[in-house]
């Protein structure tokens, strides 16, 4: 499917983005990697990418909210994954007009511009924080979709922008909700790799809650999801769910990666790491049965393998994860 293929990821310089484009790479395709401009010159994660790899990839800079750099770039591309997003919460309470023109305008420009050259299949990016807390044991693509933070409110606005697109003007476009994704890569501010780093490094692991519960799944298995959606024949206009179906507390991940590391910390809450009461998400657990009916997906990474390669890889690289400050 993806030898020869021209893609497009934005957000390349992320997370999840990172580890896709090297994967849609060693598949084959032609990828053009978007990360984020600055002055010096970084290419955030993809730096921790195998150089061959790398040296494959077509690596530009710029801005999702910069129409005319989107349109430039989307031109000629067969498949855009679409990543660059504005993602920490704590900062959205600082910034919330700022994540509306990254997550909001910049989704608009990446979808006119795939409209107005015709590509072929557009993923788009969207997070199960939509949902606020539960309303339901488990959440399936009906869930509604509850503003809690003014993160989740600019996804739900570009996930309906989306929408909008496919129903307006036949857009090919495929929205994936990964529920919470972690692994190698993954900043600082996240909290596995904040309690792992404190663990390594300090005394007590200092963090906010530790009632919420997320459903966690291993970065490999999100991006092979990707790729099924980028894939798949006649799944435009579906939301589909990327999630492993079981949820777990923030404690409860503290405590068994502790165990995992054979060290006994103390955990202790702190309130700048809090979230207002009325914003906290407690509760995040996926139906992800469509997954597996539409795109032929699901997570093969167990928890405990993908902790493990967590702990080794944060471990391994210790000047990513500094202790001595919250990280938002």
């Amino acid at each position: 499917m993806w030898n020869g293929k021209k893609v497009l990821v934005s957000g390349a310089g992320g997370f999840i983005g990172s580890h896709l484009a090297e994967a849609l790479v060693r598949a084959g395709a032609t990828t053009t990697a978007m990360v984020r401009y600055n002055s010096g010159s970084s290419i955030g994660n993809l730096a921790l990418v195998d150089p061959g790899v790398r040296g494959a990839m077509r690596i530009v800079s710029g801005t999702v909210e910069d129409s005319d750099f989107v349109q430039r770039t989307v031109e000629g591309q067969d498949v855009v994954f679409h990543l660059a997003a504005l993602i920490a919460i704590p900062y959205s309470y600082d910034a919330p007009r700022t994540y509306i023109r990254v997550n909001v305008e910049g989704t608009l420009n990446v979808l006119e511009a795939a409209r107005r050259f015709g590509v072929g299949r557009v993923v788009h990016t969207s997070t199960s924080e939509v949902y606020g807390t539960a309303l339901s044991p488990m959440i399936d693509e009906r869930h509604p979709l509850q503003g809690q933070s003014p993160y989740s409110a600019s996804k739900i606005g570009a996930d309906k922008l989306a929408e909008s697109y496919h129903r307006s003007f036949a857009t090919p476009v495929t929205t994936l909700r990964p529920f919470n994704t972690f692994g190698p890569r993954q900043s600082a501010r996240a909290f596995i790799p904040a309690i792992i780093s404190q663990a390594l490094k300090s005394d007590v692991v200092r963090l906010g809650s530790l009632a919420p519960e997320r459903d966690m799944t291993f970065v490999s298995d999100t991006v092979a999801g990707f790729l099924a959606a980028g894939a798949t024949p006649r799944v435009e206009g579906e939301t589909i769910h990327l999630g492993a179906g079981q949820t777990y507390s923030v404690g409860w991940f503290a405590r068994r990666i502790l165990e995992l590391m054979g060290v006994d910390k103390r955990l202790v809450q702190e309130s700048a790491r809090l979230r207002p009461a009325a914003s906290e998400v407690m509760r995040l657990v996926s139906d992800n049965r469509r997954a597996r009916d539409v795109i032929g997906w699901s997570p093969s990474v167990s928890l405990d393998d993908g902790l493990r390669q967590t702990i080794e890889f944060v471990r391994s690289h210790p000047a990513l994860y500094p202790v001595d400050q919250y990280v938002k």
